[in-house]
């Protein structure tokens, strides 16, 4: 299990951190700032100059996510981990990839109030940590929203960090602070059979959802469960991602096959035509808010700002193949045959 620890910069997270694994038996401190220091070594400076922050390279949220789980694979017990996450796309990013390992979390907020916080930011003797501190306090008010509506809140206004380490282990032993419902299929471990359904409205837009658990729009659908058709896969990803009951099996449209590039395992990737949507059916459609964030109608020239490359040229195929009555064969996105 991990203990999240968020919350703006110098609201104690670190101190609190440090304190909690007194209290929670079998606990190790996971600091991600570490691998932040070990990327300004490891990766070209040209590359760290495009970011302002380390958070921003998807190499680091990786990182995090594989360090976390390699960690507890060797030590066990709980990670306690005090790291400022204010951006809602990087904490699903994260979160989900922990999901994917079967790794609950528990995300806790520590929030003083902010005359207390600029206050102790005031204190700190270095100017660039102070500035920097000051600079994230507006993404912080901006982000507090979905903050407090996502974690266990702790106010550490008039705390001690062992006075905060309590209320957070007390939160977590209690459930106050309970397992963030993010979910996320395991991360196989061989190549994988996927089924992805595309849907329309009358306008021949179509549907794309948003997943809590990782960047980027996506289309409905998941892997093929053992001893299950490829088809039926697609509907039932249909029926539980967005509660839309498909009458009649969908036709295929796209075969592609995706290529391994660790630490992905790559496998076959097809594309379904799920038909139309009504206006009354597009009503009914229903987020589970565990797995999805939000969905909507696009059309082909939207989906290419939404989609990842890879996911938009099998999209982009697969309405190719609708217009001609046709099934394409892809490998990697790229008609063969």
């Amino acid at each position: 299990m991990i203990v999240w620890i968020n919350g703006a910069f110098s609201a104690g997270k670190t101190s609190a951190a440090r304190e909690l694994i007194d209290l929670i038996p079998n606990s190790t401190l996971y600091d991600p700032e570490v691998i932040g220091g070990a990327l300004r070594y490891l990766l070209p400076q040209k590359r760290l100059d495009e970011v302002t922050d380390y958070q921003d390279l998807p190499m680091w949220r990786r990182l995090v996510v594989d360090a976390a789980a390699t960690l507890l694979a060797e030590v066990g017990g709980v990670l306690v981990v005090p790291m400022t996450l204010l951006r809602q796309e990087y904490r699903d990013e994260i979160f989900g990839g922990l999901a994917a390992r079967r790794i609950p979390v528990r995300h806790v907020l520590l929030a003083p109030a902010e005359t207390i916080l600029r206050t102790r930011i005031a204190e700190r003797g270095e100017p660039e940590i102070r500035q920097w501190s000051y600079d994230h306090i507006e993404p912080y008010r901006a982000g507090l929203g979905w903050l407090t509506a996502d974690a266990h809140v702790v106010d550490t206004s008039y705390l001690t960090p062992r006075q905060a380490a309590e209320a957070v282990a007390e939160a977590v032993r209690t459930g106050a602070a309970p397992v963030c419902e993010i979910v996320q299929t395991p991360e196989p471990t061989a190549e994988t059979v996927a089924a992805g359904v595309l849907l329309f409205d009358e306008q021949d837009r179509v549907l794309l959802v948003d997943p809590t658990y990782k960047p980027g729009w996506e289309f409905p659908g998941g892997v093929v469960e053992p001893g299950e058709a490829p088809a039926r896969a697609g509907m039932r990803e249909v029926a539980e991602e967005i509660g839309i009951q498909l009458d009649a099996v969908p036709r295929l449209l796209v075969v592609d096959w995706e290529s391994p590039r660790p630490p992905g395992y790559g496998g076959l990737r097809l594309i379904f035509d799920g038909g139309r949507l009504g206006g009354e059916a597009a009503a009914r459609v229903l987020l589970p808010g565990s797995e999805l964030r939000d969905w909507r109608f696009a059309s082909e020239e939207e989906a290419a700002g939404m989609l990842p490359p890879v996911r938009y040229e099998r999209l982009r195929w697969a309405l190719r193949a609708r217009e001609r009555g046709v099934v394409l064969n892809l490998e990697a996105g790229v008609p063969v045959g």
